[in-house]
């Protein structure tokens, strides 16, 4: 079995995958290179294992249900764009070996039978396998948000990359949304910039700069928040000793901000 890479995605913002019609132009580069996926794995995954930014519980939690439904997190869209289905099939078989993982591994988990797919799931994966035909399982931040903890929570999930599974972590590598225009262009290009010369240095020196990211250039400009980076330090994690390169990266996203996704191996 090939071993599969590993993805920090930087998902857009809502349900754009089904609004190209109005938005296609703000988003044809993102686009681009999620349908681009299937290309560079070079093999249909079991399953995908998507680390969400839009999901945060007190212990790690998986999404187990064989048929997720649908949570529309998003306001001010237009009607149709709650009406989206993106009916790939849940792994409840997947789901249990995560958590058994995690708590072989010292972290406690749980599954969630309930729990649907959030917009950072079926916005970055529609693009990615549009006819919903690989399974997917969505597993939770951990309240606190603390980075090492997320590295190693991803360092667990490792050997799924040896089994088919592909791990993808959906967030935005620049998540402030009361500067999400022309106010945030010049922090988001200072922490892009720090985030991929980051990337380019030997595994234990990016690790360490990723672990004290809040120390990186107009860190908290970028990231009010970390939720949406976070995802980052599990898919990390998971290939840590692997090469960076960055699949996705434009300089003027929604007319001026600097975003990226990176892969690992």
């Amino acid at each position: 079995m090939k071993v599969l890479p590993t993805y920090f995605l930087s998902h857009g913002g809502g349900p754009w995958p089904f609004m190209m019609d109005q938005v296609g132009h703000l988003y044809a580069r993102l686009d681009a290179s999620l349908r681009d996926m299937p290309r560079q794995i070079g093999v249909t995954p079991k399953a995908v294992l998507v680390i969400t930014a839009h999901w945060e519980e007190h212990e790690f939690t998986l999404s187990s249900s064989a048929a997720p439904p649908m949570i529309y997190d998003y306001g001010g869209f237009p009607p149709h764009t709650y009406e989206v289905r993106y009916q790939a099939p849940g792994s409840p078989e997947l789901a249990a070996q995560v958590q058994q993982l995690l708590e072989a591994g010292g972290h406690p988990a749980r599954l969630d039978p309930q729990r649907g797919f959030d917009h950072g799931t079926f916005s970055a994966l529609y693009p990615v396998y549009p006819e919903a035909d690989v399974p997917i399982v969505q597993l939770s931040l951990k309240r606190g948000l603390d980075p090492l903890t997320h590295l190693e929570v991803g360092r667990l999930l490792a050997p799924l990359r040896e089994q088919g599974v592909l791990i993808v972590g959906s967030g935005l590598s620049y998540h402030n949304l009361r500067a999400f225009n022309a106010q945030g262009a010049a922090a988001s290009h200072a922490f892009d910039g720090w985030l991929r010369a980051a990337m380019a240095l030997p595994p234990e020196e990016r690790k360490a700069q990723l672990l004290a990211w809040e120390q990186a250039p107009a860190a908290r400009m970028a990231h009010p928040r970390e939720e949406h980076l976070l995802p980052l330090m599990v898919v990390l994690g998971a290939a840590e000793n692997d090469a960076a390169s960055v699949p996705y990266h434009e300089d003027a996203f929604m007319g001026s901000l600097a975003v990226s996704s990176f892969r690992f191996g």
